[in-house]
């Protein structure tokens, strides 16, 4: 199978998070989500199944970040606009059309908000995806959906939210497809939640380069310590 079109939604940074106020304000959530998305954005083309990277938006800071990384390092990539905001499934919706279009035979749903992404993990899931199969990759809940891989393109509609990783399941049997529930180690902590947020700083505090501009802007909430000079 010929390499992966990678769909990146993300809604508009002013909405994104809003259960982080109460442990960040409005300044400190905008940025948190900027860093989280560009470290997305740096993982991604180190993923060497993914020949494209399509992002879907209506929000012109998110277009920037995903243009920086793009002249940092070089990559397919396709920014669509969504200047009304429908939602994370209805924007995963316009990158699998734009992807089908293309000719993608695969493509990964990756969350702009989970920035321990390991692209070697990625590609390892990459290389399992084969005709007629969806994964669902759970978030650290079990019952959320982080990631979505599917062959074809198309092979479901998205539906995330509460629950979705069953919902996702289910709609991928019901299409006739092989499906597997495959829980990936850098794509089991989104953030959403203050608990989220510690767990997350908990891991960085450690090892720092797994998510540098993440761990930089946790530093400068406060969340993580600084490190030793």
């Amino acid at each position: 199978m010929r390499g992966a079109t990678a769909i990146i939604p993300v809604k508009r940074f002013a909405e994104a998070k809003q259960r982080l106020l109460e442990t960040l304000d409005h300044r400190q959530r905008v940025g948190l989500v900027g860093a989280m998305l560009t470290d997305v954005m740096a993982a991604v083309p180190r993923a060497g199944r993914v020949e494209r990277v399509i992002v879907v938006t209506g929000e012109r800071r998110a277009e920037r970040i995903a243009l920086e990384q793009a002249r940092r390092a070089p990559m397919d990539l396709e920014v669509l606009r969504d200047p009304k905001d429908l939602g994370h499934s209805e924007a995963a919706t316009i990158g699998i059309v734009r992807a089908k279009a293309l000719g993608a035979e695969c493509a990964v749903l990756l969350p702009g908000d989970c920035p321990l992404l390991d692209p070697a993990e990625l590609d390892a899931a990459l290389g399992r995806a084969r005709a007629g199969h969806v994964a669902v990759v759970p978030d650290r809940h079990g019952t959320g959906t982080n990631a979505l891989v599917l062959a074809p393109a198309d092979a479901i509609g998205p539906a995330f939210g509460p629950g979705s990783c069953a919902r996702h399941a289910d709609r991928g049997r019901r299409a006739g497809h092989a499906v597997e529930v495959e829980p990936l180690d850098s794509l089991s902590l989104d953030i959403d939640t203050p608990a989220d947020l510690d767990a997350l700083a908990a891991i960085l505090q450690g090892n720092r380069a797994r998510a540098p501009a993440t761990a930089a802007e946790l530093e400068r909430t406060g969340h993580l310590g600084r490190e030793a000079s």
